[in-house]
């Protein structure tokens, strides 16, 4: 688990267990399938779950629909922020992190 705790997020005392656990299931799935399979599942599955939580906060589909851009950007810059923010641990620990594996 990474010891970053992204300041002023809001993100709360569980909130590294419970992405742990999601990178749980990814890591019993590569065994069975290429990883490449497995993040395309994941990036499926988070945007999946994402739609329907937007939808939740909107009382029509109408209403979803003109906030669509706005949902997109939101998704859209947290995700890339994210990304950046692990790219760079992964950057700075690589020799830690990753060990030779041979390429799928």
């Amino acid at each position: 688990m990474s010891e970053q705790n992204p300041e002023g997020t809001g993100v709360d005392e569980r909130f590294f267990h419970r992405a742990d656990e999601y990178i749980n299931v990814a890591n019993e799935q590569i065994k069975i399938v290429p990883r490449s399979q497995v993040s395309a599942s994941m990036l499926f599955g988070t945007a999946r779950f994402n739609a329907w939580l937007s939808a939740t906060q909107f009382e029509s589909a109408e209403a979803l629909e003109k906030a669509k851009d706005q949902v997109l950007d939101y998704f859209t810059n947290e995700y890339r922020q994210m990304l950046e923010e692990n790219l760079k641990d992964y950057i700075k620990h690589y020799d830690q992190y990753i060990q030779p594996n041979p390429p799928e």
